[in-house]
């Protein structure tokens, strides 16, 4: 397993100067969330060299807007929005060898599913969706890029906030660059036995994102880390893990420390 963490989580004003940081700091790769408002031919260009001039590379890219997340919106201008924006990350990542993800939605629920978890998406949503994300995988199809399935949890997301749902839809779209992408935060809402969720996930796994309960950096809450370790290593899983959650102080201490902890884990 090798070690990335979030852009936004790094101080810099470029990308060069967060991967710069990274590398000093013991991090094989970046984790890109794009302002789609300053994607611009002069960033696209840095990103496509940051790995030969700073050794860090880009293994994750996501363009962000105020339209995320609305991809399968009832309304057609936010879905055709949103949609453009990600089939321009996936292009980016064909391009540049690394993953990007899509949900079926994204955003802060209202009002809460307090009394009724885990909806599951009717016969049309299903095949709409997977032809959307059967469209999504053709722009990476014959590259090392990849898009993947993150489960959302319930307050984020109305659908497939767990593992096991987003394992039906890959299997599903049956295509080598699908993947799943769990992201521990999330899972930590919605499955009642982690490191068991990752090991029923398998191969499936392609990039993991890390946060610990409450969102903090690993260790800062009550997840069981050395068991989630454990399960990745069972699973042959030798990919990403990437954090993506508060660095907890100042980055330039805590993120340097965290990689030092993460390969302790990581080694076990």
């Amino acid at each position: 397993m090798k070690l990335s963490c979030s852009s936004p989580m790094v101080p810099g004003a470029t990308l060069t100067e967060q991967a710069d940081l990274l590398a000093q700091w013991g991090y094989d790769g970046i984790a890109v969330f794009q302002p789609l408002e300053t994607w611009s031919d002069t960033v696209h260009r840095e990103l496509v060299s940051l790995a030969e001039r700073t050794g860090v590379r880009p293994v994750e890219f996501l363009l962000m807007s105020d339209f995320y997340g609305k991809a399968m919106a009832d309304d057609p201008d936010l879905r055709a929005r949103c949609r453009a924006m990600y089939r321009e990350a996936a292009i980016v990542c064909a391009e540049i060898g690394a993953v990007t993800e899509i949900e079926f939605q994204y955003g802060a629920q209202d009002p809460l599913p307090l009394f009724d978890p885990f909806p599951q998406l009717d016969a049309q949503q299903k095949s709409d969706f997977i032809d959307f994300y059967r469209e999504m995988l053709e722009v990476v199809a014959g590259s090392q890029g990849r898009v993947l399935l993150e489960p959302i949890n319930r307050y984020e997301s109305g659908y497939l906030n767990r593992v096991i749902d987003n394992m039906e839809i890959i299997d599903a779209v049956a295509h080598p660059n699908a993947g799943l992408l769990p992201d521990v935060f999330h899972m930590s809402i919605e499955e009642p036995d982690l490191p068991a969720s990752l090991r029923l996930a398998g191969s499936h796994v392609a990039h993991v994102h890390l946060g610990d309960n409450n969102r903090l950096l690993p260790g800062n809450g009550h997840l069981p880390w050395r068991d989630i370790f454990e399960a990745l290593r069972d699973i042959g899983f030798d990919g990403y893990v990437n954090l993506e959650c508060s660095t907890t102080g100042d980055p330039a201490v805590t993120l340097p420390a965290m990689a030092a902890t993460l390969r302790d884990w990581i080694g076990e």
